[in-house]
């Protein structure tokens, strides 16, 4: 497990209510000479004066400073992200808006390090957290029927969602859209989702269950998955439903006023799409990842945008590295092979990759101009994708290393016996849409 840092602070409210303990006993010793008096006083300015240059001088200022230390955000690296408590919120930096981040889940190195298995006969929960027009849907379909399971998920077609239970008892092993379905919001973000999985199991297990948290996503080259919700958007969805909480309470119309007038932005020109400010479109994977409130949620005048910027990106790479599982889309076998390996499941079928998308044909159209504008309002997701290419090489690298039979593994993953590719809509295509999805 990551380890726990413990911090406790002497506040100046602390010191106080020990000066006025020992006012009241001056008082008390009036009764006697003045001289014993004044001796007393002197001995107690002595005792303070010494530890105040005890605890400047020998003691850490986060174990002994009289008053908390604020972070100056000019100390993140937004190249590389802080390697303590992986995986456990920032709670440190999440003041004034900080909310309660009940359970962020194991990191990769819990699982991968310390021989972690998951078990899905205890209290293990894997939670998925799926970002727009990553390929999530696919994802996620595999995930409830794909996996060979020793009870399988069960599905139902009419409502396309699943009983995904233990094998020795009916309580969900898994939390996403097609097994327990949006509880936390329509495509929950990091934010979101750490701050209220747990209570929504706590309301149909009980608060007594102690569970395991395994949180994974899927991240896409970033120009493509712009073109692609834009496409989307521009074939009537809008994700109105979403709820972007954080901090305690939803975004205000104020912090998040619609780009568009009337239902949906229908038939929106890709410059229009750009032009507004508040499409959450731009750097989304970069903003679903982060923990927002350290940014101030979605107060923008909280800190300026290139603190905000900085911070938010150093926050989502943290979160992606401390992830129990993440894939690319653009690399469909190497994430098969590494969830397989992390999680010790095999799917029944291949992961298919399909690099021409309408989003590809819609690249060919564009002006450099254009191509310039997209790349500037996506430039966080750049930087986080090219982040996750390495780290997840890295990872695929060290698990290769460890398989004796890697070579036969990965010719033949998803070669189960008698296993068949299951559709629920024979073909997914990119060009379907749904204002919900």
């Amino acid at each position: 497990m990551a380890k726990r840092s413990v911090e406790v602070q002497v506040l100046d409210s602390d010191f106080s209510v020990l000066l006025r303990e020992s006012v009241t006993y001056e008082f008390k010793m009036e009764t006697r000479s003045k001289n014993k008096f004044r001796n007393f006083i002197m001995f107690c300015m002595f005792l303070a004066l010494t530890g105040i240059i005890y605890f400047s001088y020998f003691c850490s200022d986060q174990v002994c400073a009289l008053t908390p230390r604020k972070p100056s955000w000019t100390e993140w690296n937004p190249k590389i992200p802080v390697q303590d408590n992986l995986g456990k919120p920032l709670s440190l930096h999440s003041n004034p808006y900080n909310s309660k981040s009940s359970n962020p889940g194991l990191s990769y190195d819990d699982v991968l390090n310390e021989n972690f298995q998951f078990d899905m006969n205890a209290h293990d929960v894997m939670v998925f957290l799926h970002i727009q027009k990553t390929g999530g849907t696919s994802f996620g379909k595999h995930l409830v029927q794909d996996l060979d399971l020793q009870r399988p998920c069960t599905c139902q077609r009419k409502r396309k969602r699943c009983y995904c239970f233990r094998p020795n008892r009916n309580e969900n092993w898994l939390f996403s859209r097609y097994s327990t379905g949006w509880k936390c919001g329509l495509h929950a973000d990091w934010t979101e989702l750490t701050s209220c999985v747990d209570s929504e199991f706590d309301k149909n297990e009980g608060d007594s269950v102690k569970r395991r948290y395994f949180y994974i996503t899927l991240l896409r080259e970033p120009i493509s998955r712009y073109l692609s919700e834009f496409r989307h958007v521009q074939r009537g969805a809008t994700w109105k439903h979403s709820r972007h909480w954080c901090g305690g309470r939803e975004a205000t119309p104020s912090e998040l006023p619609l780009c568009y007038d009337g239902e949906s932005w229908t038939g929106v020109t890709l410059d229009r799409f750009m032009a507004c400010s508040y499409n959450l479109a731009h750097n989304r994977q970069t903003r679903m990842m982060a923990d927002l409130a350290l940014v101030g949620c979605y107060n923008t005048s909280y800190m300026s945008p290139l603190e905000r910027n900085r911070v938010m990106l150093a926050s989502a790479k943290r979160n992606l590295a401390a992830m129990a599982f993440f894939a690319l889309t653009e690399f469909q076998r190497i994430g098969q092979y590494v969830f397989e390996e992390t999680f010790n499941l095999r799917f029944g079928v291949p992961f298919d990759q399909h690099n021409a998308t309408l989003s590809s044909s819609t690249l060919s159209t564009l002006t450099e101009a254009q191509i310039k504008k997209i790349r500037v309002l996506n430039s966080l997701d750049i930087e986080l994708y090219e982040f996750a290419k390495t780290l997840m090489y890295k990872r695929f690298k060290k698990l290769k290393s460890r398989d004796p039979q890697f070579e036969e593994r990965f010719s033949n993953l998803g070669k189960l016996p008698g296993r068949t590719e299951f559709n629920w809509d024979q073909v997914i295509e990119d060009t379907t849409y749904s204002t919900n999805t």
